[in-house]
């Protein structure tokens, strides 16, 4: 195990050295931006249906609905950019607890679509409202300064910004999940009927878990309006639901380092592709994840996860095998 934590330290360390090298060797800084807010929200997906075990198709509610807030609070009411991400990031909160609990009253495919249902009205309030611009969205939000002091006009500043905040929700994350709380959320996810034969209040457990991932999900959505200057209706359509869903399958459920993968990866495609294929790049997506869920059902990171356990097991059982084998000179002690 120790073998295998230095090469995870490595790893972590390598993707650390390159987010921080990424805007001087060539790599667009709005583009990275991007990325980070997508992995961000994969990553809060990934708390709810990887460690909890609750698929929501209606997460794209709380990550356009705060971008909506950040928004509007930023242009109209002329507050700060921290203050403006923290509004919307709350505000993702608040409607995930209002969804999280009138949905977790229900399991499976029920969950699902109480999800995204719930998750439809708000994009028809999105449309509808006369403060979100309609089907024209926001547009020109400003950046401003951070605290009034920091001007975060240069898209370096910014990047460091949220390369910072998205670390410190990666990191938290992992806290989160190797916690207490996290290994009842995992006892949950394994098998249900018994976490409630221990005792454990799962659907307040349950609720919690989903407020927290609507909660990161909403500071995503609030960060990327915020890089972006806009919020349109394609950040609470459905179809951003299934992005968030690809994102997580496509790298691994119920891994850390997946669903950043898997963002990375459908960021990155949709980027390279949209201006050669057009709407063509949504089928192209969809024949990688197609082929990547076959060849590996896990995800990519799932699965090298698996190859590696497995490894370990054959070592250590061929390791026991052999200390069984009496060497030369030796010969084993029978009972009669």
């Amino acid at each position: 195990m120790g073998k295998t934590h230095k090469v995870f330290g490595l790893a972590y360390l390598a993707v650390a050295v390159l987010a921080l090298a990424a805007p001087f060797i060539g790599l667009y800084p709005i583009f990275l931006m991007k990325l980070l807010c997508f992995a961000l929200f994969a990553c809060a997906f990934n708390l709810l249906l990887g460690f909890t075990g609750l698929l929501s198709f209606g997460h794209a509610a709380f990550f356009g609905g705060a971008a909506y807030v950040t928004g509007w609070f930023i242009r109209s009411q002329g507050w700060t950019p921290e203050a403006g991400v923290l509004a919307g990031m709350v505000a993702a909160a608040l409607l995930g607890a209002l969804v999280g609990g009138i949905a977790i009253r229900r399991q499976g495919i029920y969950f699902a679509m109480v999800t995204l249902a719930l998750a439809q009205m708000v994009f028809f309030v999105c449309l509808q409202a006369p403060f979100t611009g309609g089907e024209d969205g926001l547009q020109g939000v400003p950046r401003g300064a951070l605290f009034g002091l920091l001007s975060l006009q240069s898209d370096l500043t910014l990047y460091y910004l949220v390369l910072a905040v998205v670390v410190g929700c990666f990191l938290g994350i992992m806290r989160i999940v190797n916690s207490p709380f996290g290994q009842v959320l995992k006892m949950i996810r394994e098998n249900e009927p018994r976490a409630i034969s221990l005792g454990y209040e799962v659907d307040r457990y349950k609720l919690l878990a989903f407020v927290l991932s609507a909660a990161l999900s909403g500071l995503a959505g609030a960060l990327k309006t915020l890089v972006m200057g806009f919020a349109t209706l394609s950040d609470v359509h459905w179809s951003m639901s299934g992005e968030v869903i690809l994102m997580s399958l496509l790298g691994g459920v119920g891994t850390f380092f997946g669903p950043v993968l898997g963002a990375g990866m459908v960021i990155a495609l949709q980027n390279m592709l949209a201006d050669k294929v057009g709407a063509w790049v949504t089928v192209i997506i969809g024949a990688i994840f197609v082929l990547c869920v076959l060849a590996f059902r896990k995800g990519i990171v799932g699965e090298w996860l698996a190859w590696r356990d497995r490894r370990v097991a054959r070592t250590a059982k061929t390791g026991a095998a052999n200390s069984e084998t009496p060497g030369p000179g030796e010969h084993r002690v029978g009972v009669s």
